[in-house]
């Protein structure tokens, strides 16, 4: 891969509070989103299905994270993983307080 790719998506996480690597038509990205939207925090989303590269991407943060799986979500640039991750997070109210930070 890439070296220039991997530094770009190194800085889009670097440069965000909250990153979410997606595709469009996947119901657990949209459920991720509402959630996240919910919140009222501003989400970077990248949808891999509408980028020219998105499979090099998505095999680059498999390297990263160990996560094939979209959504893909960092809050503060820690991996915090996929959708169910997210809702996990939200149940146990941690996901509020790493959000209040925004």
């Amino acid at each position: 891969m890439e070296s220039t790719l991997k530094a770009e998506i190194d800085n889009i996480i670097n440069s965000h509070d909250v990153v979410m690597f997606s595709k469009s038509y996947c119901p657990y990205c949209a459920k991720a989103k509402a959630l996240l939207a919910q919140h009222g925090v501003k989400v970077f989303i990248m949808e891999l299905d509408d980028v020219e590269n998105g499979a090099a991407i998505q095999a680059y943060l498999k390297e990263l994270t160990g996560q094939r799986t979209v959504p893909n979500i960092f809050i503060n640039k820690e991996h915090i993983g996929g959708c169910d991750d997210l809702f996990k997070l939200e149940k146990s109210g941690q996901l509020k307080a790493l959000l209040a930070k925004f």
